[in-house]
């Protein structure tokens, strides 16, 4: 991941839900922001591969 193309993401989240993906994050080894990353990127490479990769000229619509 390139730093300097870093963005920050909010997240409304039941609490009790967060608590339970941070115990679990940990007992895996990741933070729970790593975890969310490898998530995103397993949805975005699913999709992709049923839709075509996604292009620069499709994102920041």
């Amino acid at each position: 991941m390139n730093k300097g193309n870093e963005k920050h993401f909010g997240l409304r989240v039941d609490g009790e839900l967060l608590a339970k993906f941070r115990y679990v994050c940990g007992y895996t080894g990741r933070s729970a922001n790593s975890q969310l990353i490898q998530l995103m990127r397993k949805f975005v490479l699913e999709y992709e591969k049923q839709h075509g990769e996604i292009g620069p000229d499709e994102l920041f619509r």
